[in-house]
């Protein structure tokens, strides 16, 4: 008689919880109290004793007559500072000169007792209220880290984010608990294919699992789509049975770092009959894209109560899947397990024949996104609609439709505006961003605009240096349309430091 042997006993990883699920309702109090002028400081504060025992303690004091929320908060967190980096600024040198100085002061490790995801090496923080590791301005701030040469710090920073993958499953928003549930525009195959570059094609094979669970966290449950069940988390199938992707977030509540503004539009909205989880849902997608906020999300231009995220399927995310794919292919080919390379080029292909069909507006000759619930594009134009020329998906004459559009709508005094749209959110007009500056530059000069490339050029690296010597920071975002005004939108002042802005101040330069 065989024995019977006794049950395997596996290590249970406690959840990471969020701060705001962590503190209930001493979190919803201070937020909505208003004790922090920005929600996000309290998100990253670092609390002095264990939680349960601070929240034993706000129910115990809170009713006392002499309580005060702010003593009570300052008692028992210590509060983390903005990223510092103007301090030591001298508007006298030259812009790269600044940039340099600006790199150890951009650099930062893991911090532990607070909402921060450990990582194990360094990294660049974007400046300002953002302290954390970001995903998609990693990748704009690793091609200036490139022309600095610190290519050790590149190899740290692709680490940590291969560190992510194999710990979550994906990379989250940036290395916080509360952004566990949505990751950014997934340009970790781009910064593999950079770090290839640096020390060659077995970069590719060496970062292949990781590609691949990647794909996989954005592919998640597409073999169960179906003409009555047409999406489910990031995949949606299209009418003709074509399977792209949209933004999402597995939560639908309020945002930890922007929890007053959430909580105060649901109750807004719920008057006019918006369910608060779907009206949180379609926001916190909407940060997944990394364009929070734009028009591009919302059926209102002006009307940030209508954004349904969720519904649409974006030009640029399925440009950034159809590189992830030919990346995996490539990487497959030069592994020892080839098999697989010939298949991701099959869905690198049929990717590309869907969004050339959904995804081109023939009478706005221009890619625009795509309105699953209307079956149509959507109304908005925005530089979404170059990423087909960024990695060469678009035939000639598209291309050329799309420069013209660049010529006559986008491009401004300062560089290329983000969108045609003023809707009062910082991804509109007036306000150009340096990675959409990037895409929109190498978009044009893969199909040889070489002059239009190089006069954006120009006007951006101008208008980096006026605000520069005006000012002495690099800035989030800039207002291209009025080069002498502060750009503006969104749920926060005007950040500086700015990794990616930096990081491609320096590629121009060296391009």
């Amino acid at each position: 008689m065989r024995a019977i042997e006794p049950p395997q006993i596996y290590s249970v990883v406690p959840a990471i919880l969020p701060p705001d699920q962590l503190f209930g309702p001493l979190f919803h109090d201070v937020q909505m109290n208003h004790v922090f002028p920005d929600s996000i400081t309290f998100a990253d504060c670092f609390p002095k004793r264990a939680p349960e025992e601070i929240l034993s303690l706000y129910e115990i004091e809170k009713h006392k007559k002499d309580f005060d929320l702010g003593n009570f908060v300052d008692e028992y967190f210590e509060i983390p500072s903005p990223i510092k980096t103007d301090y030591e600024s001298n508007q006298q040198l030259p812009v790269t000169e600044h940039i340099k100085q600006l790199w150890p002061l951009l650099t930062r490790s893991s911090q532990t007792n607070c909402s921060m995801l450990p990582v194990p090496r360094s990294y660049i923080v974007p400046g300002g209220r953002f302290r954390g590791l970001y995903y998609w301005d990693s990748y704009f701030t690793i091609l200036g880290l490139q022309c600095a040469g610190e290519h050790e710090l590149i190899r740290d920073m692709v680490e940590n984010f291969a560190h992510l993958i194999d710990a979550y499953g994906h990379i989250p928003n940036a290395n916080r608990s509360y952004y566990l549930t949505r990751s950014q525009p997934p340009f970790f195959a781009r910064m593999i294919r950079l770090l290839a570059e640096i020390d060659g094609p077995d970069a590719l094979t060496q970062y292949l699992p990781h590609m691949q669970k990647e794909y996989n966290y954005w592919m998640d449950g597409y073999f169960r789509l179906s003409e009555k069940e047409t999406c489910f988390r990031r995949v949606i199938r299209l009418p003709d049975g074509s399977i792209l992707n949209r933004y999402w977030d597995d939560l639908p509540a309020p945002r930890p770092e922007s929890y007053v503004e959430d909580v105060e539009m649901a109750h807004h909205a719920a008057s006019d009959g918006v369910e608060p989880g779907t009206l949180y849902r379609h926001i916190r997608a909407a940060c997944e894209s990394g364009w929070d906020f734009t028009c591009r999300w919302f059926r209102e231009e002006t009307n940030m109560e209508t954004i349904h995220t969720t519904d649409i399927v974006p030009v640029d995310l399925n440009c950034l899947l159809y590189d992830l794919e030919v990346t995996l292919s490539e990487a497959y080919a030069h592994s020892s397990f080839s098999e697989p390379s010939s298949y991701f080029l099959q869905k690198a292909e049929k990717r590309k024949k869907a969004m050339l069909k959904y995804f081109w507006n023939e009478d706005r000759g221009f890619y625009m996104d795509y309105d699953s619930e209307s079956n149509k594009s959507t109304t908005i134009l925005s530089l979404a609609g170059v990423f087909p020329l960024f990695f060469k998906i678009a035939g000639k004459e598209q291309a050329q439709q799309v420069h013209e559009q660049i010529v006559s709508s986008f491009l401004k005094k300062g560089g290329v505006v983000s969108s045609l749209h003023e809707s009062g959110q910082q991804w509109d007009y007036p306000n150009g961003w340096a990675p959409l500056q990037y895409m929109t530059y190498v978009g044009l000069r893969n199909y040889v605009f070489d002059d239009t490339a190089e006069e954006l050029k120009r006007r951006w690296i101008a208008l980096n240096d006026q605000v520069f010597k005006a000012t002495g920071k690099m800035m989030e975002k800039y207002n291209v349309v009025d080069p002498d005004s502060e750009a503006g939108g969104g749920e926060y002042p005007n950040q500086d430091g700015f990794g990616w802005t930096n990081g491609i101040y320096l590629w121009m330069i060296n391009n």
